[in-house]
């Protein structure tokens, strides 16, 4: 049976810019059909700053910009992990591309905070209380994502049972570089056992072995070898990922120096040994011994 819904909406456009000579058409309509199919109105209801100070609303919609970025981010990781499961390596590598895509831009959002000053932040910092973007559930994702796993770090989200429920699935399921690891062991590849199967829920921690079976791919640099191409694409998920916490790190530097985070953490000393935590770390380390 031939679907012809689609080509029926074609024509219906094509006849309105005949119609409409070329030009948008501007009715109360359609101004309602975009503000309710963007949620435009509530999107831009949520910026409520609770000082006088301008710059606080740089901060409000910096952060919101970032946590509408780390749910893309999130689905595409998610999208390049399922498809290494179904050993898709292409629509793994297309995911990952998006995905990395998204992640400049998110590195980028730093720029709407580069010229926040102290005493600007001073005049509102104070009315944050403890809210940090450490407890962003969004982020907390990201990071199980990534591989590193905390039980812990679900607590704070008890009274948000839709969130916690995510954040247990995000806990006992294989990360990203998992599935990029039980690939390479399908693939023949001497990925140790321990890294194939193994208690989901721990943090991932770097294996020589793991190293020696990245070596192997390298080893092989033809331009057709699929699993060189996802290696790359990871590194360069990884990249970005330190990209971020790096420009986070300065971020505080410039607008609060050393002081103590709002969240507990010691500000840029945390910030800091986080930013030098290598994500996929076999892929880095093994470019000391090639």
């Amino acid at each position: 049976m031939v679907d012809t819904a689609a080509p029926a909406a074609e024509r219906e456009r094509a006849a309105r810019a005949a119609r409409n000579r070329g030009r948008p058409t501007t009715t109360v309509d359609q101004a309602v059909e975009y503000v309710r199919y963007g949620g435009v109105d509530t999107l831009h209801d949520l910026q409520r700053p609770r000082t006088d100070e301008p710059a606080e609303v740089s901060f409000i919609i910096t952060t919101q910009v970032m946590e509408l970025l780390f749910t893309l981010i999130r689905q595409r990781w998610e999208q390049a992990r399922d498809a290494l499961d179904a050993d898709d390596v292409p629509a793994a590598l297309a995911a990952l591309k998006r995905g990395a895509e998204a992640q400049d831009v998110l590195a980028n959002s730093w720029e709407l905070l580069a010229s926040l000053t102290p005493t600007e932040f001073n005049r509102f910092r104070d009315a944050l209380g403890e809210a940090s973007g450490f407890h962003s559930f969004a982020h907390r994702h990201l990071e199980f994502l990534l591989g590193n796993k905390s039980e812990r770090m679900i607590e704070p989200y008890a009274a948000l049972p839709g969130v916690r429920a995510e954040l247990e699935r995000a806990l006992a399921e294989p990360s990203l570089y998992d599935a990029a690891l039980r690939l390479l062991h399908r693939r023949g590849l001497p990925v140790p056992a321990e890294r194939v199967e193994r208690d989901w829920s721990e943090r991932y921690t770097p294996h020589p072995g793991v190293e020696r079976a990245w070596a192997e791919v390298y080893a092989d640099d033809r331009p057709d070898n699929e699993l060189l191409a996802l290696a790359e694409a990871l590194l360069d998920t990884a990249e970005r990922v330190t990209r971020w916490r790096h420009r986070h790190l300065m971020a505080v530097k410039r607008s609060m120096g050393a002081k103590p985070g709002t969240g507990g953490s010691s500000g840029l000393e945390w910030l800091a040994e986080h930013a030098n935590k290598d994500v996929f770390p076999e892929l880095w380390s093994l470019r000391t011994a090639m």
